[in-house]
């Protein structure tokens, strides 16, 4: 699946409102401020806080 530029410019982080990021390998929308990462399961993003998976500090 590869979301369009239009839909990655309206789809926000549902915790703080910020842009999200496409990561095509893991399929999943991550927020780079709030250190989530959210599924994206048949094609549709689980943009549900508790449903997120929390990406380590590097």
């Amino acid at each position: 699946m590869a979301f369009d530029t239009k839909l990655m410019e309206i789809l926000a982080c549902p915790v703080c409102k910020g842009k999200l990021e496409y990561n095509k390998e893991e399929q999943v929308l991550i927020c780079k401020f709030d250190r989530l990462a959210y599924p994206i399961e048949k094609d549709i993003p689980v943009l549900i806080e508790s449903e997120a998976s929390p990406i380590p500090v590097e």
